[in-house]
């Protein structure tokens, strides 16, 4: 056996860690991170939970009635799905099946009103473009409701997830309370996400405060995120809250830092739609008749649950 060298190590080290981010991650081409990811099979299960909890979900009729007249006609609602980690959405084993919160609630909501759902999976940052022209009805991938984007999208509420941080187990970082903590640091996050626009609007408070800008780093990949945090090319990860207590319990030698803020998490719309009301009573029958909860309590998001949804409320502060 020849003697491992420094490069053998390091090539050993990607090989393992790129093994163990694909168990947990779809790491195809063209997502983004921190509510998208790839659009394209490419993962293993991870263990995914199964449980069947939607398909036993009545039609409301009075929720249905809320729908405009074309879409009640043709009994259809075309979707666009930003695929990336669990809990949110992620590919089963097959490479082909969809699974996560996202995509139990859409189809929950779908049956509510009795509309079947045409899925098409698209990248997180062109889902929202895509709304606006008329390409699709609705869209999901963990879209945080702001103030900026309510501007041109609607939404409607179904949980609430937000911003928070994860790092290496050994790093010396602190729970973040403010981003001037990051100064002088390399965080990596998601291309198109709130995370990368709430880093580049505040990166000016590092000068302020005479400390060197820390440097943002975007991926189109989950995977390659969280395998640059794991390598040490960055330091801290900026993701949803569900996501990255998702990530650290499947990764080893990471953890969870904490929650930075809070966010109304919906189904996004082109603004203006007449779909807003019917999809808002659809999501509240589904916590009347028990199916909210059971979706929540199969992906371990308990803490995400809201009261009763809401069409387009301020951005939470």
């Amino acid at each position: 056996m020849s003697p491992t060298t420094p490069r053998t190590t390091a090539r050993r080290t990607a090989a393992l860690l790129a093994t163990a981010v694909l168990a947990l991650t779809a790491c195809g081409s063209g997502g983004s991170a921190g509510g998208a990811g790839a659009t394209g099979p490419a993962a293993a299960d991870a263990g995914l939970p199964t449980t069947d909890v939607v398909s036993d979900v009545k039609k409301d009729p009075a929720a249905a009635e809320l729908l405009p007249a074309d879409v009640r006609a043709r009994g259809r609602l075309s979707v666009a799905t930003s695929v990336g980690t669990p809990p949110g959405a992620t590919y089963l084993a097959d490479g082909k099946t969809l699974a996560g919160q996202d995509i139990d609630f859409a189809n929950a909501v779908g049956k509510v009103l009795g509309l079947t759902i045409d899925r098409e999976v698209a990248s997180f940052e062109a889902i929202l473009p895509a709304l606006g022209s008329g390409k699709y009805d609705m869209g999901t991938g963990n879209f945080g409701v702001t103030d900026e984007r309510r501007q041109t999208i609607d939404f409607v509420t179904y949980i609430n997830d937000g911003q928070g941080f994860a790092v290496r187990k050994d790093s010396p970082l602190k729970k973040v309370r403010s981003l001037r903590q990051l100064c002088g640091l390399t965080v990596a996050t998601g291309a198109g996400t709130t995370f990368e626009a709430t880093l580049e609007e505040n990166r000016h408070r590092c000068e302020k405060a005479g400390k060197k800008p820390y440097d943002v780093k975007t991926y189109a990949e989950q995977g390659a995120l969280w395998i640059s945090l794991q390598q040490g090319r960055t330091d801290v990860v900026m993701s949803t809250i569900n996501g990255l207590r998702y990530a650290v319990k499947q990764q080893p030698g990471l953890r969870f830092l904490n929650e930075f803020k809070r966010l109304d998490v919906g189904f996004a719309f082109k603004k203006g739609t007449p779909l807003a009301p019917a999809v808002r009573a659809a999501v509240n029958r589904l916590k009347k008749d028990g199916t909210y909860g059971r979706i929540l309590k199969k992906w371990g998001t308990g803490p995400s649950a809201i009261e009763t949804s809401r069409i387009s409320p301020p951005e939470l502060r």
